[in-house]
């Protein structure tokens, strides 16, 4: 993060230890320069743990399922990957908060790995999108290190199946594992392997399908105005449709009951202060 004053400008690291909550969920104070950076220098350190990127439907999602809650917030960082999310960060006074969106992310991180020192695999998607992240890799980012492809099967696995592929990962030796089962699957495997699996995992979702060029990402004009989800819902109604509009409205509607616990919960401290000081 960078400030500047009149002719001098300073970098500040913060350390990824700032939190925001959002709904309950504990969403990470940084920006995409930063966040990268932090998980190249320390993903051998972070093995075993993973981390979430999280939306208005994954949130809404953690806000009604208290499994899925503990499944978010038992990440070690979990990013403001839409909009509206970084924005309620900069309501509650984060100013240094900034969006780190999974794709962003991905691509910064592809670029860092061409110099072959982070290694990557991946996990998740469809036959289609598999072979189009691969011959992306080959293609745009020459160097970087990828130790693997694989495609689960569509149904859940025996506990053999998941056995195997545990130990396929961990024999590829991998430092990075991008898991792209969509959520909130993806981050209920990743729990469920955490500290079964000796990398670092980040469930990326749609991430596969933009690099993959299986699915357009929305004009970067159309992401600073918050409006992506339109963008992708008109490119995909049917699976989008009920996701975005209903969970935006509910989002909309618990920020405002949200809201009005504070207010009311500070009232309260007020009204109890002020009797406390007549006593």
């Amino acid at each position: 993060m960078i400030s500047s004053t009149e002719h001098l400008s300073s970098i500040y690291h913060s350390g990824m230890k700032e939190k925001c909550p959002v709904l309950g969920v504990n969403f990470t104070v940084t920006n995409l320069s930063e966040a990268v950076q932090y998980v190249r220098d320390n993903a051998r350190k972070l093995k075993g743990k993973y981390i979430c990127f999280g939306n208005v439907h994954t949130t809404v999602t953690a806000h009604e399922n208290d499994r899925y809650m503990e499944v978010q917030n038992g990440a070690c960082f979990i990013f403001p990957d839409g909009v509206p999310i970084h924005r309620e960060q900069l309501n509650k006074g984060y100013k240094r908060a900034c969006r780190v969106a999974g794709p962003d992310f991905m691509r910064l991180m592809f670029l860092y790995a061409m110099d072959g020192k982070t290694s990557m695999y991946f996990y998740g998607s469809t036959p289609e999108t598999i072979e189009g992240i691969r011959e992306n890799m080959e293609k745009n980012y020459p160097g970087a290190d990828v130790r693997g492809y694989e495609l689960p099967p569509f149904r859940e696995l025996s506990p053999e199946e998941d056995e195997e592929v545990v130990d396929r990962i961990n024999a590829s030796g991998a430092d990075i594992l991008w898991v792209g089962l969509g959520a909130p699957k993806q981050e209920s495997w990743m729990y469920a392997h955490k500290d079964r699996i000796n990398a670092l995992m980040l469930g990326v979702g749609a991430g596969f399908d933009f690099h993959a060029g299986t699915v357009r990402r929305a004009p970067l004009w159309i992401q600073k105005m918050g409006m992506e989800w339109l963008y992708r819902l008109l490119q995909d109604p049917k699976k989008l449709l009920f996701r975005y509009l209903v969970t935006n409205f509910k989002f909309v509607l618990y920020r405002v009951f949200d809201s009005e616990r504070s207010i009311c919960h500070s009232e309260r401290s007020i009204c109890h202060s002020e009797r406390s000081e007549e006593s």
